[in-house]
């Protein structure tokens, strides 16, 4: 451009010296040297001017390339590794120019700032999905849905290292619950099996025992056999509870607390040691009469384990407001507030969690199942005895008046007439227990209070003295626990 201006120039100054007169020449040449010279000049300098330029690109191009090349990526790598952007801008290479060196820096606090605030957002969808996803999800299965309804029914994180934890998590606990549903389901056959042979033990000891009733020897130990089978029917029944199964006995009519008692009584192995003090004529019904029975024999069976051998056990009964008390109150060694916290947690309302529970504290869970059930209250307090005093206030709605015999049924009893061969009499026998609770006979059930019962007649037997054969049964109870008999238990086994 600037050579174009000379020439342009240089030819407009010849032109104008050729045509102008003989005396102005010299003037034009002059002035024609200086244009030139100083066209030639700037010339120059522009062109020196346009290699520092290209010079200062160059270097800018080669100092970009470095921070591209060397600085930001020492720099992300030492940010990665978990140092802070000052950190990891101090080791990396300096860049030249000061507009590098803020680049680098502003880069520098942009990822720390992207990557704490990436880092927020996984923590807080993590946190979501510790606290609301997986328990919702596995509240699901826990009520029978499947991994794939559990999964569709809880909202999905976005991240998908997030959505892989969660599927896989929840199909693990998925099968998790299938493999404890069916471990539950054998322990709940075989404790059937378990119930239906203590039945029929029942039936058979009870049936010898109509046979060998004038023998006071083999009849105590006839019903010596016949608890030990009745203690063993308790523990079935509670694998059952524990399994989601029911107990195996059922009562369709109610049942008076003092045959309650009674019947936990005989549930238990030393039964010798509780005393009852029952004045009620208070019943339970039917339907809950197992459930209150089960539930005062685990706890008598706790007072009398966890107490002196030489201690009583006393069983009080008073009617509250709320509907019936039962206390149970031993003079053992006493629960420090660990373990009374312990057994309150047992019992609760809240449902147990049975994998939690040591193997020493099943009876409490039990109880606790029962009073679940049942809307019972069971609370621990520290007795004025030393030891124990478990207070169980059964609901008003399980409560209710016992039923009078009606003359009709009373009648049943008396004696029929004597045979015809004149050598043995006949009598219609309805058996009961030492309660007072009416024994069923092999293969017939119980009938409706005021039906018929369906007892067969059978030849009476010789009378033998009722005392006798009590005695019979206290020695030889006494003989089998002076064997077995160990010191009491510590309350951490409760």
């Amino acid at each position: 451009m600037l050579l174009a201006a000379v020439l342009v120039t240089g030819g407009a100054w010849l032109w104008v010296a050729f045509a102008a007169p003989a005396q102005g020449m010299a003037w034009y040449g002059v002035a024609a040297a200086v244009l030139l010279s100083a066209a030639v000049a700037v010339a120059a300098y522009q062109a020196q001017g346009r290699r520092r330029l290209r010079a200062r690109v160059a270097a800018l191009d080669a100092e970009a390339a470095r921070l591209v090349d060397e600085v930001f990526p020492a720099v992300v790598r030492r940010l990665r590794e978990g140092e802070s952007a000052e950190t990891a801008l101090a080791a990396a290479p300096d860049p030249a120019g000061g507009a590098h060196q803020r680049a680098a820096h502003i880069l520098a606090h942009e990822i720390v700032a992207a990557y704490r605030g990436g880092v927020g957002v996984m923590e807080a969808e993590a946190t979501r999905m510790a606290e609301e996803t997986l328990p919702a999800a596995v509240e699901k299965l826990r009520g029978g849905s499947s991994a794939d309804t559990a999964l569709a029914a809880v909202p999905i994180p976005a991240n998908d290292a997030h959505q892989r934890i969660l599927e896989l998590m929840v199909r693990q606990v998925a099968d998790g619950q299938r493999r404890r549903a069916a471990a539950m389901a054998s322990c709940a056959n075989a404790a059937g099996r378990v119930q239906a042979l203590t039945t029929s033990m029942a039936a058979e000891l009870r049936d010898m025992q109509h046979r060998h009733g004038d023998d006071p020897d083999v009849f105590g130990d006839l019903l010596t056999l016949d608890h030990i089978n009745a203690q063993a029917g308790r523990l079935a029944d509670s694998i059952a509870l524990l399994s989601g199964a029911r107990s195996g006995r059922r009562w369709t009519k109610p049942i008076v607390m003092e045959s309650i008692l009674r019947g936990a009584m005989g549930r238990i192995s030393a039964y010798q040691r509780v005393e009852l003090h029952c004045t009620t004529d208070v019943a339970v019904v039917g339907y809950a009469a197992e459930g209150v029975m089960h539930v005062l024999a685990e706890l008598m069976d706790n007072a009398t384990s966890f107490s002196p051998p030489a201690e009583r056990v006393h069983v009080y009964v008073e009617e509250v407001m709320a509907g019936l008390e039962v206390i149970i109150e031993d003079g053992g060694i006493g629960m420090n507030e660990a373990a009374r916290h312990r057994a309150e947690e047992a019992v609760s309302a809240e449902p147990l969690d049975l994998t939690e529970l040591p193997g020493t504290r099943l009876g409490l869970a039990v109880v606790g199942r029962l009073a679940r059930k049942h809307d019972l209250t069971v609370s621990f307090r520290r007795s004025s005895r030393g030891g124990t005093r478990v207070e169980v206030i059964i609901p008003r709605p399980l409560l209710t008046e016992a039923r009078r015999e009606s003359g009709s049924d009373a009648g049943r009893t008396a004696p029929a007439p004597a045979a015809a061969s004149g050598e043995q009499a006949t009598e219609t026998v309805t058996e009961t227990t030492a309660g007072g609770l009416p024994k069923r006979p092999k293969g017939k059930s119980f009938a409706a209070p005021g039906g018929d019962t369906g007892v067969r007649d059978r030849p009476a037997r010789p009378r033998v003295d009722p005392g006798a054969r009590f005695g019979a049964f206290r020695a030889a109870g006494r003989v089998r626990r002076t064997e077995s008999e160990d010191a009491p238990q510590t309350e951490e086994g409760r």
